[in-house]
């Protein structure tokens, strides 16, 4: 039976068009006439029987079915494009994953060890995209993910199965200029620096001065950074004291960018876990991975 589907040529002119607001922006994109996509257009919408745009004073605006339409498309081209890239980057050999990763985890941990991989899984090729939250694996392109989180929430992701790759070992660092000389500072004389704060991890400072017996009136206090990237950057220009999990920052350490400010470390809050969908058969190639990931973490323990 012949599917009931519009030309590839009129989706694509209408998800640029929906994108822009814009047939003239949507023909630049396109490399096509104005009127060239103005008819694409109307050809799709005289398939789905229903108006996708309506025009304005300056072009043209999507009505609430169109809004719905291109919300659909264009998720689903992403997909169509997003496979037919793995296809290509696959040429016969052992497979393709797609990772969704905690950025700072991803960049400073995974991706320096994937030279690794190439060598020792030739034919495997990795795909990573970066996700701080949990997700539905039903309605993403992930094979799996690397996960940082606290048992509990790792046990309510929905629809998953996970496995701990490494403890964190979060301890406080900051330039060597901002010691001024001292070699490192106590916790009760840490809370009286200024305090740099992960806007995921809200409590992580009050956690650490809880954990050392230390009034902190100020733990909450300090300019706020997503990832922990963003922290090791302030902490290396001395805008003050940051919560790191130590492997993430062993490069910046090693050359004397960032000191321990002080040796107690915060243990056992969370763990970097893989998540993969809760299924009955896994894919070969993901078990090639989570075999290299497992020894990767050995490595670094």
């Amino acid at each position: 039976m012949r599917r009931k589907i519009p030309s590839t040529q009129a989706l694509l002119c209408f998800d640029a068009a929906a994108r822009h607001e814009s047939y003239t922006r949507a023909a630049q994109e396109l490399v096509l006439t104005q009127s060239a996509v103005s008819r694409q257009v109307t050809l799709l919408e005289d398939f789905l029987g229903l108006k996708l745009f309506r025009r304005t004073r300056h072009g043209v605006a999507l009505t609430p079915a169109g809004v719905d339409y291109a919300h659909q498309i264009a998720q689903r081209l992403d997909g169509l494009e997003r496979d037919t890239l793995d296809t290509m980057t696959r040429q016969g050999t052992g497979g393709h994953l797609t990772l969704a990763a905690v950025p700072t985890f991803a960049t400073h941990w995974l991706i320096p060890r994937l030279g690794d991989l190439a060598q020792t899984h030739p034919d495997i090729t990795v795909h990573i995209d970066t996700r701080t939250r949990p997700f539905l694996f039903a309605d993403s392109a992930f094979d799996a993910a690397l996960y940082t989180g606290t048992p509990e929430q790792v046990r309510n992701w929905p629809g998953t199965r996970a496995e701990k790759i490494l403890d964190e070992e979060v301890v406080p660092v900051c330039s060597p200029a901002l010691l001024a000389g001292r070699k490192s500072l106590n916790p009760q004389a840490l809370s009286q620096m200024p305090l740099l704060q992960q806007s995921t991890r809200p409590e992580g400072w009050r956690q650490w001065f809880d954990a050392q017996g230390v009034e902190a009136p100020h733990a909450l206090a300090g300019p706020r950074y997503e990832l922990f990237s963003m922290l090791a950057v302030a902490a290396t220009h001395h805008l003050g004291v940051a919560l790191i999990p130590k492997l993430l920052i062993a490069d910046e350490l090693a050359r004397g960018q960032l000191v321990v400010a002080c040796a107690k470390a915060l243990h056992g809050q969370r763990s970097y876990y893989l998540v993969t969908p809760d299924g009955d058969q896994e894919p070969e190639v993901l078990t090639r991975f989570r075999g290299w990931v497992q020894q990767q973490a050995g490595r670094t323990l």
